[in-house]
């Protein structure tokens, strides 16, 4: 996947991870960025301050998400990369309520599908394209964060994987997996776990593995060596991160 001379949108590009990927992409020659986010006047500021184009989207609401794809087809004429990036980050433990639940599904599992459903045939129309999911080091190997948090972003990265087995090669899927980033978000796990990681970081692990086609993107090296722990032994990984709450919790 070439960044330069692409068209690209970003879901929750307005700020955060989404934000930051927007603004690599200007920088690294994208010939169209669309900034698409909730919020329509942050998603029109951050488009303007890097000479893009902002659209607003709910990405719970299909038809939104649909018109998101039209009108920028429309516009631009093609979709070369899709970020399916928007995503929720509240909840917690067993007693989380039913609503944070339903939030959860619709913004990080049901946002990247309803994406998926309408540029898919899209870039397959075109004989090819990119589909990149934010998901999770959560949707690796769990970890002690948010209870709907880390299901869900598991049931993405199970959106991501189904999508490349059954549209890939001529769509190249990517996964990007972080641990907490610097961002809004990090405070609501700030006290489960270590020291959130820049959203530079990121960006640079992002933008190497999606042009090189990689479906997973760990940014952080403890995410990848914990999910091959895990697949290796899967009862001591269960142990090691019982351990870890333990230990959380003494603190």
């Amino acid at each position: 996947m070439k960044i330069a001379e692409s068209n690209i949108v970003v879901t929750g590009g307005a700020s955060g991870i989404g934000r930051a990927l927007c603004e690599r992409f200007v920088a690294l020659g994208a010939a169209n960025v669309v900034v698409a986010d909730i919020n329509e006047t942050a998603a029109a500021a951050s488009a303007s301050a890097i000479g893009g184009s902002s659209q607003r989207c709910d990405v719970t609401d299909e038809a939104s998400v649909k018109s998101l794809i039209s009108n920028t087809i429309d516009t631009i004429g093609h979709i070369d990369l899709f970020c399916a990036n928007a995503g929720v980050g509240a909840g917690g433990d067993i007693n989380v309520s039913d609503e944070m639940w339903d939030i959860s599904w619709r913004v990080n599992v049901l946002g990247p599908v309803y994406c998926a459903r309408h540029v898919v045939p899209h870039m397959q129309s075109r004989g090819g394209g990119a589909f990149v999911v934010t998901a999770s080091s959560a949707g690796l190997t769990t970890g002690p964060v948010s209870f709907n948090y880390a299901t869900t972003k598991h049931a993405a990265l199970g959106v991501a994987e189904w999508i490349a087995i059954n549209h890939g090669p001529t769509i190249t899927v990517s996964a990007i997996c972080p641990t907490i980033v610097d961002t809004a978000m990090a405070a609501e796990f700030a006290t489960t776990m270590t020291k959130p990681m820049s959203v530079n970081t990121v960006v640079d692990a992002a933008v190497k593995g999606i042009t090189e086609g990689k479906f997973l993107i760990t940014p952080a090296p403890m995410s990848l060596d914990l999910f091959r722990a895990k697949a290796q032994d899967y009862d001591a990984f269960l142990t090691q991160m019982q351990q870890r709450v333990d230990a959380l919790r003494e603190t």
